[in-house]
């Protein structure tokens, strides 16, 4: 199993970058995606995540109304469009898989430990 995260970059506060990753090595219809970040000296944090079904998207506050979460099932695929971003944006962003078949009401999405598969991060560097 593989989730192979890309996007990230270098970009000046109030730009744009779009995230995707790619998921590989086994079936994830019954999977829901999240993206997390670590910034340096700091703990993983949510970001977002969607459902398996794709219908239910969960945001964190600090990037909420700024950041849209997006799945593409045909192609395993789950993308990031950030916009407005700023220099606390600046962060490893990691993709990540959990089961979570059923009712998507039933899950916290904001817990990583509940993430079955991870990819590898990608770097997203935000400048003021």
């Amino acid at each position: 199993v593989q989730l192979q995260a890309s996007g990230g970059g270098l970009v000046q506060a109030g730009g744009s970058l779009r995230l995707s990753c790619a998921a590989s090595g086994r079936n994830f219809r019954d999977y829901a995606m999240g993206w997390f970040r670590q910034a340096p000296g700091k703990d993983r944090e949510f970001v977002a995540a969607i459902s398996w079904d794709g219908r239910h998207l969960y945001y964190s506050r600090p990037v909420k109304g700024r950041f849209t979460i997006s799945s593409d099932s045909a192609k395993n695929t789950v993308n990031l469009q950030m916009i407005s971003l700023r220099p606390e944006d600046t962060a490893v962003y990691y993709c990540a898989a959990r089961l979570a078949p059923g009712n998507p009401s039933s899950y916290n999405y904001t817990d990583a430990s509940k993430y079955n598969y991870w990819g590898q991060g990608t770097q997203v560097t935000v400048s003021s």
